[in-house]
C-alpha cells in the first residue's frame, strides 16, 4: 500500500522555491522562484542576488538612503534569475514564487511566456506595483494565485 503524506506538486515545487530562497545574501528579503514545465519538469530556478561578477560584499544590501547606496539599484529579482537559468522555451509553464512578483518581473514573466504564477506571499498587495503587476497579468491572461495551507518546513543547518 503507498503512504498517502506524500508532497503534492505545488508543495514540491513551491518548497524548492523556498530552498533557492535560502542561497539569498539579502538580510531582510530571501525570495527564491521555480519554473516547472506542461510535464512537471523544473526548468528553472532563481533566488534574489547580486548580478554575475558583482561581489555580494562590494555592493549595498540596506533598503533605505540615497538610491546607489541600496540594494534596489543592483539586486536582480528571483524571477528574472529563474527565466534567465532556463535553457528552454517557457511558452506555457507554471512559476513558484515565494513572493508575488514585482512589475518589472511582471513583464518579463508575460515575455518568457510564463502563463501561471503561484505564490505564497503578497507582502505588498495593493501598492502600485502590485497593482501594475496584476492589471498586466489580467491584460495578458497569465493566472495567478495563492498556495494555501503551505506548510512544509526546511530547516537551514549551518
Amino acid at each position: 500500500m503507498k503512504r498517502d503524506n506524500y508532497l503534492s506538486w505545488d508543495d514540491y515545487f513551491m518548497g524548492v522555491a523556498k530552498l533557492s530562497a535560502m542561497r539569498s545574501k539579502d538580510d531582510t528579503s530571501q525570495v527564491g522562484a521555480c519554473i516547472v514545465n506542461d510535464k512537471n519538469r523544473i526548468v528553472g530556478i532563481g533566488y534574489n542576488g547580486m548580478p554575475i561578477g558583482c561581489e555580494d560584499d562590494d555592493f549595498p544590501w540596506k533598503r533605505e538612503g540615497s538610491f546607489l547606496d541600496t540594494k534596489y539599484a543592483y539586486v536582480v529579482h528571483a524571477e528574472p534569475n529563474a527565466i534567465l537559468n532556463s535553457t528552454v522555451d517557457l511558452a506555457g509553464a507554471k512559476m513558484y514564487v515565494t513572493l508575488f512578483p514585482c512589475n518589472e518581473c511582471a513583464k518579463l514573466i508575460i515575455q518568457s511566456g510564463i502563463r501561471k504564477i503561484i505564490y505564497l506571499s503578497d507582502k505588498y498587495e495593493g501598492t502600485e506595483t502590485d497593482v501594475a503587476s496584476k492589471r498586466m497579468f489580467d491584460a495578458a491572461g497569465v493566472v495567478y494565485e495563492k498556495l494555501r495551507a503551505f506548510n512544509l518546513e526546511i530547516a537551514h543547518h549551518e
